[in-house]
């Protein structure tokens, strides 16, 4: 006997219209300049860092993909990019040793310049680690960036530039989380050929 199917085609239509509406709510100025913080810091060599939790750090890590492979190789200017989420021993040794909400800011006291770019990724924009980071990234001169969802939470005053992707449901946020990371990255993509 088959199990129910709760993946209707009413369900589908719901979610995808629910989905087509979020995304007309984005700020296209928003993302723009975010858009320019990128092509500022590829010009001037300074390093990108992204980081998130969960969800938010698959994300950090795809678009670090991007900009270090798709919008870098045959480029004359690559992206210094690094994802903060990615080095599960030393992401581990520091929540071990120091604290959780520490697996960020220590690795920007390693790296972190004067200039450099921070895009902290928080769905509720109130993850302790990713506000210590911006913290940090702020008082070292750093450009921050932060993209979360709802209403916004903390990171939304705290960061000097911010994108709200303003639904309530986690998946539609992280959904249309997804898609400013991809309009970031494709806007180099496409128009200098895909890397």
């Amino acid at each position: 006997m088959a199990a129910v199917n709760l993946v209707t085609p009413a369900f589908v239509r719901s979610y995808l219209d629910r989905l087509g509406a979020l995304l007309g709510k984005l700020k296209p100025e928003e993302v723009s300049r975010v858009g320019q913080l990128l092509a500022d810091a590829r010009a001037t060599g300074r390093q990108v860092f992204l980081c998130g939790n969960g969800g938010s750090a698959a994300l950090a890590s795809h678009v670090a993909v991007d900009l270090g492979k798709g919008c870098s190789r045959n480029r004359p200017k690559r992206f210094r990019v690094l994802s903060l989420s990615d080095n599960v021993p030393w992401l581990t040794a520091l929540a071990n040793d120091v604290s959780y909400e520490d697996v960020f800011v220590e690795q920007l006291r390693n790296f972190a310049q004067e200039g450099d770019v921070l895009i902290a990724i928080s769905s509720s924009g109130n993850s302790s680690n990713i506000l210590k980071a911006v913290e940090y990234a702020n008082q070292a001169g750093c450009e921050t960036v932060g993209l979360s969802g709802f209403a916004g939470g903390k990171l939304k005053g705290l960061c000097k530039h911010h994108v709200l992707v303003p639904a309530e449901h986690m998946g539609l946020v992280e959904d249309g989380q997804m898609v400013v990371g991809h309009i970031l990255v494709y806007a180099f993509m496409d128009a200098e050929g895909a890397g």
